[in-house]
Parts: structure tokens; C-alpha cells; sequence
């Protein structure tokens, strides 16, 4: 099972790249925040439809969960909008790099220190080194965009 997660995770991570090329695509045309409406706008429909015929009922709703949890859905809009304005002037490669950078970082701390009800996992030596390679990789294909620029 865990297999299959991971597998499903990097679609998804395969799916927010195609998002952020076509989404940069757009949004130099008609705008970064028509852009990233349309993504929203899209998203909830879909989304509710998922909802309406295939989301199980719970005891629990929205209105009754500690509130700071509903500040999660505040991170989307601000990483749409970005990725709309990175990838035009950075690329879809080194936005999609710096966005997974940023994730990683932010992750190993949330696990590291058991933020937001998480349970906690142990800094190593092999999730910092993890993250300090995918620095390289990030300086690495931004330093490539700038050679083949100059």
C-alpha cells in the first residue's frame, strides 16, 4: 500500500507541474489572478460534485472543527498565484523545484517539532541531507537556465 501512495503521490506531483506550465501559459495572457480563479473556480466544482456523489458522511463538519484548521485552505491561494508568476520568468523546472524545496523544508519541520497534531519524527542526518541535495538540484537547474541565457 505504501507503494501504490507514493506512486500516486509523484501523479500528483506530475499533475501540478502540467498545472503550473499551463497555468504560467494563461496567466501571461489573461493575467495571473484570472488564472488562478479559474483554477479555483474549476476546483471547487469539481471538487463538490466529488463531494456530492462519493464523499462518505461524517459526524463531524467543517462549521464544528477548530477553526485553525480551515486557515490550510488559505496555503492554496498564495502557491497558485506564485507558481502563475514564477513560471513565467523562472520556468516550470526551477518553480516546481523551488516550490518542492520549500515543501520539504517546511515538512521535515512540521514532522521534526509535531505542528498542527502531527506526530512527531526524528530530525536525521538522512532528511537533511535530503533536503540539502534538493538545494543542490535547485541551484543546479537554475545556474543551467542562467548558462544557457547568458
Amino acid at each position: 500500500m505504501t507503494l501504490i501512495m507514493i506512486i500516486i503521490a509523484i501523479a500528483g506531483g506530475a499533475a501540478l507541474s502540467i498545472q503550473a506550465a499551463v497555468n504560467g501559459e494563461l496567466g501571461s495572457k489573461v493575467g495571473v489572478f484570472r488564472s488562478a480563479f479559474l483554477t479555483f473556480l474549476l476546483g471547487a466544482i469539481i471538487t463538490g460534485l466529488l463531494i456530492f456523489y462519493f464523499e462518505p458522511t461524517y459526524a463531524t463538519t467543517l462549521a464544528d472543527v477548530p477553526k485553525w484548521q480551515l486557515l490550510g485552505a488559505l496555503c492554496g491561494v498564495p502557491y497558485i498565484v506564485i507558481m502563475v508568476m514564477a513560471v513565467q520568468k523562472i520556468g516550470t523546472a526551477v518553480a516546481t523545484v523551488a516550490v518542492i524545496f520549500g515543501q520539504l523544508a517546511m515538512s521535515i519541520l512540521i514532522d521534526t517539532l509535531g505542528w498542527f497534531g502531527n506526530s512527531e519524527v526524528t530530525l536525521s542526518l538522512s532528511r537533511v541531507g535530503a533536503v540539502l541535495c534538493l538545494g543542490v538540484a535547485l541551484y543546479f537547474i537554475h545556474s543551467s537556465i542562467k548558462n544557457e541565457s547568458a
